[in-house]
């Protein structure tokens, strides 16, 4: 007999037998009877026994331990007195593996254990329905976003996560032994993306781990993270970008709402879809607010970790967006980043920009710089040495088109849309400065 779930025992006639499987959550011993309630990924169901019916075999039964592995071959039987509308008679059970006691975390007890007593026994942690909900939506934005992708035309691309040189400079780079040879985890795959600009791919994608050595300890941040990136070729200006970047939030966040209705449920969250097109503060309007709102400075003015919580309330206050694009960033902030490219008619400015959601950087981008003697110049006025990022410039001496593209981070994205303190929540084992295992 194939095993069913409980979500499908709906569909069986009264008394219609089926197999089930899962973890003992709870058995409620009342003497002549007791009742096992057993979850599997898509919920609960419940088990009757009946000791003048069983035997001696009902004290070994009740005393199963908590979160032990059990199969169970039934009848179903409907009944009015769970909110299920059915109960299992059983005509087997089955322990496949007993948990040993006492359970290092509760799975549904009330009491809730500390961070670090959760990760290190992630796999119970994750039994809670709560956190299984999380990664299901995860899954979910995910799938929507690989439909808008797909939708578009675009090519999904694997790049190499082990690296000769950074895109982004060397002081977050993890430096790794290479056959003898001294490479680097990868922190982007920004300038393969460019690589196949060049080789004509048009509209490339990656969803992939990607990886920074920073000194970090906040509740935004990890050191191995989920990026998503994108490509796209022959456009006219940024613009272009953040036009394909709102459709492909409001695409993503649309299949979420629809296709992970019953896991929004459980985490009693609600989800706002943007509406296109998403509103644009050049940086400088956004220096002027944070002003108004009275921000202290250190330093010279820019949009920090404060001053983006502080335009996030205030766009959610004034014109209730949770979203909205930072454009126009001054060249001096975006200068590591050598390939961004400089306005025209104001050097002084780059074409980037970074998209913001509920007051936290959600994805950076921008067109690129494809014409070859102004990369170099770029790269050289910050002391990079061309020798190093040999392949990648060759690219741009045989015919490269305008292009640009953004940077997405998955984990913050999933973050933020279900409202969880921790980004170490939406990611399954994650890796900071203290954690690597498990």
């Amino acid at each position: 007999m194939k095993r069913i779930h409980s979500t499908d025992v709906i569909e069986l006639q009264d008394g219609e037998k089926c197999k089930l499987a899962g973890w003992l959550q709870e058995t409620k011993n009342l003497g002549g009877i007791a009742f096992l309630k057993v979850r599997d990924r898509e919920g609960i169901f419940q088990v009757v026994l009946v000791k003048k019916e069983i035997g001696e075999a009902f004290d070994d039964l009740v005393n199963i331990p908590r979160e032990s592995v059990i199969e169970i071959e039934g009848k179903k039987q409907e009944t009015d007195q769970t909110t299920l509308g059915y109960e299992i008679i059983p005509i087997s059970i089955k322990v496949e593996s007993k948990a040993e006691k006492p359970l290092p975390l509760g799975i549904v007890d009330k009491v809730n254990a500390d961070m670090d007593t959760r990760f290190d026994n992630r796999f119970l942690d994750l039994r809670k329905k709560e956190k299984m909900a999380i990664f299901e939506l995860r899954h979910i934005l995910l799938e929507g976003l690989r439909d808008f992708f797909s939708q578009e035309k675009f090519i999904e691309i694997n790049t190499p996560k082990i690296v000769a040189a950074g895109a982004e400079g060397g002081a977050t780079l993890f430096e790794v032994d290479y056959y003898g040879e001294g490479a680097y985890l990868a922190q982007s795959p920004q300038l393969f993306k460019q690589m196949l600009m060049g080789a004509g791919f048009e509209r490339v994608y990656e969803i992939a781990p990607a990886y920074r050595a920073e000194d970090f300890d906040t509740v935004r941040h990890t050191s191995e993270f989920t990026s998503l990136d994108f490509e796209i070729s022959f456009i006219d200006s940024s613009d272009d970008i953040m036009s394909m970047t709102s459709y492909m939030i409001e695409h993503s966040l649309n299949y979420v709402v629809e296709e992970g209705e019953r896991y929004l449920d459980i985490l009693d969250v609600e989800v706002t879809v943007p509406e296109h097109p998403i509103r644009k503060l050049p940086h400088r309007e956004c220096i002027e607010i944070l002003d108004d709102l009275g921000k202290e400075w250190e330093g010279e003015k820019e949009v920090d970790t404060e001053g983006e919580k502080m335009l996030g309330e205030y766009m959610k206050e004034n014109y209730d967006a949770e979203f909205f694009f930072i454009t126009e960033f001054p060249t001096k902030m975006k200068q590591s980043t050598f390939y961004a490219m400089r306005k025209d008619y104001d050097p002084s400015l780059t074409t980037y920009f970074d998209l913001e959601y509920k007051g936290q950087e959600l994805v950076s981008g921008g067109q690129r710089e494809h014409r070859y003697d102004i990369l170099m110049k770029q790269m050289e006025e910050i002391d990079l040495a061309p020798s190093s990022f040999r392949s990648y410039l060759d690219t741009f001496k045989y015919g490269m088109p305008p292009h640009g593209g953004i940077g997405l981070g998955v984990d913050r994205f999933v973050q933020k849309m279900l409202d969880l303190d921790n980004i170490r929540e939406a990611i399954l084992f994650p890796r900071d400065t203290s954690r690597l295992k498990p």
